[in-house]
């Protein structure tokens, strides 16, 4: 049992290795994994297929292609996610710098951490 259990989370990264790292880490906090995700439309399918989502993880380039399609279609469905990027605060579109960034490479204990807040700050 792990603090993520039985949450669905959108895993939406393009490195296979990263993702798969971030996919196996969440799985053992007790996550259901929804993805990985490699582009923009994918997660855009995976996440508007009326499927359940708790939760989700976002890299903010997706091969030159910016994730905020996906983070809009999530908070209309007030599903929290985070961002993960190399970049900083500042890099992120005005509309998103409230959101969560964590940096690559990724402490997962911090990750878990964010999407468990995130989760909290959805339901106040």
């Amino acid at each position: 049992m792990g603090q993520m259990d039985g949450r669905k989370i959108l895993v939406v990264e393009d490195d296979f290795f990263i993702a798969e790292d971030i996919a196996e880490s969440l799985r053992q906090f007790g996550a259901e994994i929804i993805g990985p995700a490699a582009s923009v439309a994918e997660a855009l399918d995976l996440a508007s297929r009326g499927a359940q989502v708790d939760g989700a993880v976002l890299d903010v380039n997706l091969r030159r292609e910016k994730t905020y399609p996906v983070a809009e279609a999530l908070q209309r469905r007030a599903v929290p996610f985070v961002f993960l990027t190399g970049y900083d605060r500042d890099a992120l579109d005005a509309r998103f710098r409230e959101t969560p960034i964590l940096n690559k490479p990724v402490n997962m204990d911090l990750l878990v951490s964010a999407l468990a807040q995130r989760e909290g700050d959805e339901r106040d």
